[in-house]
């Protein structure tokens, strides 16, 4: 494996980080945890990030280059998120630009890659994903929400949970079951692209145990939608949806976002006194902090070697399922040794239950660590749970030609 750039990704580097200086430069920065996830509005600052993007063609590099794609190879991609995600930039629609785009250039009809491509690759459409139902989660394929055609509109009813940023979405991929007597569950299942203003879709907030609001419940009833927004073939949308779960899993060993967090860890732990002198000078918590960085570093080579298998042509396999669960796991870790480090400052103090004008005791990072630690014990279940994943593990090593 060679970890040596080339001369062309050094030069390519060296433009990517002249790029970010100049479009996202240090005085705009804010670290993401104290940003919204899903804001109603994008600050100026991120608002000119995007428009930098779609004007250098740089939006979508991992679309189709005939859909405004770069024609990047594996190692520019690579270094091109790494470098952002160091530089903690604002991110394109993930569930649009990462997720139903790519679907769209590989199964939509020409007339929706028309229509939906454009907004997506020029950050002026935001989307949301409808898999999830209260009785359907890690069992997608026994939801129960139906859409029922009548000449070219399907009139779909039913509820979708756990339905990240709909608040802020203007469209929401989702499945419905089109057929109901079928075979296996995972037939009769269709694919549809839904206008969140269509009348008759509700959104009603979820508030996570951080008291935060990123998931809602969305209720379609007798909501109308064209067959023109049918993607793929009718009763085969499970299809679209296993290559849209592959898509998911792309990318998510979070490697350079954990090195971000753990730079901010032991800066905090530097300043941060604790029995007379700092946190870093515990031995107790630079022994952790010392494991979380080995395991980091770990991961970090694993992923080099990964990306250096794809530009050979060669498959992950169930390195990827590594990637995936080491790196939720380490994220896990570094986001509770925050909450550790802050000790009795890490409890949560609202707003709507504090009593005078002072604010909360502590630093002013506290409620934003306790929210990331509870957020992200949702990393070993999003994006195929810690189980599955171990499952793909042990099936490669004892049953490898099962994979």
């Amino acid at each position: 494996m060679k970890l040596a750039l080339s001369d062309e990704d050094q030069a390519f580097l060296d433009e990517v980080l002249a790029f970010i200086v100049r479009h996202w430069p240090p005085s705009t920065r804010r670290p993401l945890e104290a940003a919204a996830v899903y804001p109603e509005q994008r600050q100026p600052e991120e608002a000119g990030w995007f428009d930098a993007l779609v004007a250098r063609g740089w939006s979508v590099p991992h679309w189709p280059v005939a859909q405004g794609g770069t024609g990047w190879t594996p190692v520019q991609r690579y270094l091109w998120d790494r470098e952002t995600a160091y530089a903690e930039t604002p991110r394109m629609d993930a569930y649009g630009a990462n997720l139903l785009g790519p679907l769209l250039c590989a199964w939509g009809t020409a007339e929706q890659r028309d229509r939906f491509l454009p907004p997506i690759r020029e950050a002026r459409v935001r989307w949301c994903q409808g898999f999830s139902e209260p009785g359907a989660g890690s069992d997608l394929a026994s939801l129960s929400t139906r859409a029922l055609r009548r000449d070219d509109k399907f009139v779909v009813n039913g509820s979708k949970t756990w339905v990240s940023g709909a608040h802020s979405a203007d469209w929401m991929f989702c499945l419905v079951r089109t057929h109901a007597e079928t075979a296996r569950p995972q037939d009769g299942i269709s694919f549809l692209l839904v206008d969140m203003k269509s009348v008759g879709v509700e959104v009603a907030p979820i508030r996570t145990l951080g008291d935060q609001h990123t998931v809602n419940r969305v209720t379609l009833t007798d909501v109308e939608v064209p067959v023109a927004n049918l993607l793929g073939q009718e009763n085969e949308g499970w299809a679209c949806a296993k290559a849209l779960l592959d898509l998911e899993r792309v990318g998510v060993a979070r490697v350079a976002q954990s090195q971000v967090q753990l730079g901010r860890l032991k800066a905090f732990a530097g300043t941060f006194t604790q029995d007379g002198g700092t946190l870093q000078e515990s031995p107790d918590f630079r022994r952790k902090v010392a494991e979380v960085e080995i395991d980091l570093a770990g991961l970090e080579a694993l992923e080099l070697r990964v990306l250096s298998q794809s530009g050979s042509g060669e498959l992950a396999g169930p390195q990827g399922s590594v990637l995936r669960l080491r790196g939720a796991e380490i994220g896990q870790r570094i986001n509770e040794l925050f909450v550790e480090a802050l000790g009795y400052y890490g409890l949560p103090y609202p707003e709507a239950l504090l009593i005078d004008n002072e604010g909360a005791i502590g630093h002013d990072y506290a409620l934003p660590a306790l929210q990331g630690m509870l957020s992200s014990r949702s990393w070993t279940v999003s994006g195929g749970t810690s189980e599955i994943h171990k499952n793909s593990i042990a099936k490669a090593l004892f049953e490898p030609g099962q994979v």
